[in-house]
């Protein structure tokens, strides 16, 4: 099977993406495909770092580390959700988002919740989930 290919789609017919992402990926003969649980600001030592952009780092560099293990990178991402607790974090989480995943741009939804989850001992400000494929 020929290695995967990944086809960004941004019809003229629709908005233009605002935010370093793609509105849609196409997958054309994919050979795997890792869907990433969401992921926490936590780091292995259960650590919750203190405000939103430290959070926001830790929460992506959990995701980079989950895709590490496969032997995938941010490249290969096609599907992330991220969820924040308040309007305010828009703006620096697409800063962080862009600043930890360069020039790819996969599909992309940001959700305004009450909460994200909680931590054994801490509230937490975002969680993301993902999709990725080898490609």
């Amino acid at each position: 099977m020929p290695p995967a290919h990944i086809v960004s789609h941004n019809p003229a017919t629709v908005h233009a993406p605002a935010g370093g992402y793609s509105m849609g990926l196409e997958l054309k003969q994919h050979r795997r495909l890792l869907f990433v649980s969401g992921q926490v600001p936590e780091a292995s030592d259960g650590a919750v770092p203190e405000g939103f952009e430290a959070q926001c780092e830790q929460a992506w560099r959990n995701v980079i580390e989950v895709l590490a293990a496969a032997g995938l990178g941010v490249q290969n991402l096609v599907k992330v959700t991220t969820f924040l607790t308040d309007r305010k974090q828009v703006v620096p989480n697409r800063a962080i988002r862009r600043a930890m995943l360069g020039e790819h741009q996969p599909a992309l939804t940001v959700v305004i919740v009450e909460t994200a989850t909680e931590t054994k001992t801490t509230e937490t400000t975002i969680y993301i989930d993902s999709s990725s494929i080898r490609a």
